[in-house]
């Protein structure tokens, strides 16, 4: 494993286990529930959204580590930004995760999501990492 690889691994670990964005949100102005029937991830996904900017954000569900690392993830990427930029760096991440797009300076604005990038080397868990981001689509869509 390279450098870089261990630096993801290490980043999807600590996110997986994080408990920070994992409650229930009192001021949700949004919620989506997501779920994986290939594996049995779900989450809801709740959203405070004002102005069209993404205030705040968290989940509860249960799942595996991927998913959760990656609910984590977009939910620290998401805070503060408009409802166009969250759907943009969903539609990235999306691009990112079936390998449409792998350049990494084109990806750069994903931040600690590109830990993420090489799940796309492994079909089965590709689900697990699109979930949140499914269903924040889904959430920004209505």
């Amino acid at each position: 494993m390279s450098e870089l690889e261990d630096v993801y691994t290490e980043v999807i670990t600590e996110h997986s286990r994080c408990q920070e964005n994992k409650h229930p949100l009192a001021c949700a102005t949004c919620c989506r529930k997501g779920h994986n029937p290939s594996c049995g991830d779900e989450i809801t996904l709740e959203l405070k959204v004002e102005d069209g900017i993404v205030q705040d954000a968290a989940f509860t569900g249960a799942g595996c580590a991927i998913s959760q690392a990656s609910t984590d993830i977009m939910i620290d990427l998401m805070r503060g930004k408009t409802v166009e930029e969250a759907r943009g760096l969903t539609d990235k991440f999306m691009a990112m995760i079936k390998r449409e797009v792998t350049d990494e300076e084109e990806l750069e604005e994903l931040e600690e999501a590109l830990a993420l990038k090489n799940i796309s080397n492994m079909p089965a868990r590709v689900k697990c990492a699109a979930l949140a981001w499914r269903t924040l689509k889904e959430a920004l869509e209505r």
